[in-house]
């Protein structure tokens, strides 16, 4: 499989990866003999690149990945995890759910500061059972997850030390890059004037249907050589069901704006030749600043029928026949979005 570099770094990454969420039981439960195999699967596909994080079963995608990766040889996978989160041991019954099914008995609690951003690192480490880690992105911070009222603190602890953490474990070689993993495009832009960042993991807005990193953060990325990984390119389902009954967009119902460009983005496919799901998950990568496709399932069926996707490799005039239906995020407000 192809590879692209993070940023400035000398880390290539390949340009699909996967994403373990799914493996944390992220809307219903994985058993562990499925992730082993599902990681299996992405292994076999070629994919290099493994992202996780914390929140994923409060624990249960890092332990997982770390015991899938243990044996394979260092330098032959890229590895990211996330930081912004603690997590905190809680009685049986009181492990909240957060959309996670059977998660490890844990609560989580946010800290963004220079102390709590080496202390998840550390944490990491324990989880994944491995001694090294490519990539470190600040987990969903911004409006969209905390609020405005809320995300002004979040973004404090962030300027006044967890930049400077996430530096300090650069400079040591710790890591080899860091960067944000949002869901919105607005505190990417508020961070990127404080820091030059590696790379951003964008979730859902940077798709076939939402262009809202079109305007702004795409040319900013170029001319600070920040490197997007691309995930949620089916915007929460509807760019691979189509729009059909029950679909989701951005992790709610589909209203009727979003059915009717998606029908059109549909028949357009169908035009070509298509189901919808191939052009939505390969746009991302025309444009060269997207390094990597994000692709999180715990079903080997569903990884093999995305990678078989990418098999007739689309060229850009047949992505233009798209751009009259695409969409932007409207803009933020100030209560948190996905809660």
């Amino acid at each position: 499989m192809q590879t692209r570099r993070i940023g400035r770094t000398d880390l290539s990454v390949t340009e699909y990866s996967f994403g373990t969420a799914p493996l944390g039981g992220m809307y219903r439960a994985c058993p562990r003999e499925t992730a082993m195999e599902t990681l299996g699967f992405a292994w076999d596909a070629g994919l290099r690149f493994f992202d996780t994080a914390p929140w994923y079963g409060f624990g249960l995608a890092e332990r997982r990945v770390g015991d899938f990766l243990r044996d394979k040889p260092r330098g032959s996978y890229v590895l990211s995890t996330k930081v912004g989160r603690l997590q905190r041991p809680v009685a049986d019954d009181k492990v909240p759910s957060y959309g996670f099914v059977d998660p490890l008995p844990f609560d989580t609690d946010y800290d963004y500061s220079y102390d709590g951003i080496m202390r998840s690192v550390d944490f990491s480490y324990a989880r994944l059972g491995l001694n090294h880690i490519d990539i470190l992105f600040v987990h969903d911070i911004g409006v969209y997850t905390h609020g405005a009222e809320r995300n002004r603190v979040y973004l404090r602890q962030l300027f006044d030390g967890g930049l400077k953490a996430l530096e300090q474990l650069k400079s040591s070689g710790a890591i080899s890059a860091y960067g944000l993993g949002v869901n919105e495009v607005p505190v990417c832009l508020d961070v990127m004037r404080e820091a030059d960042l590696d790379c951003i993991l964008l979730a859902g807005r940077y798709t076939l249907l939402d262009r809202t990193a079109t305007a702004e953060l795409l040319p900013l990325c170029e001319k600070k050589k920040t490197s997007l990984v691309v995930g949620g390119v089916f915007n929460s389902g509807i760019l691979a069901t189509g729009p059909v009954e029950g679909s989701h967009f951005d992790y709610m119902p589909a209203d009727r704006e979003v059915l009717d460009k998606v029908g059109a983005l549909e028949r357009i496919a169908q035009s070509q030749g298509l189901p919808l799901a191939a052009p939505s998950i390969q746009f991302p990568l025309q444009n060269p600043v997207v390094a990597s496709v994000l692709l999180g399932t715990a079903k080997p069926s569903s990884l093999t029928r995305n990678m078989e996707l990418t098999e007739r490799r689309l060229q850009p005039a047949d992505f233009e026949p798209y751009d009259a239906y695409t969409l932007v995020a409207p803009e933020m407000g100030t209560e948190a979005v996905r809660v």
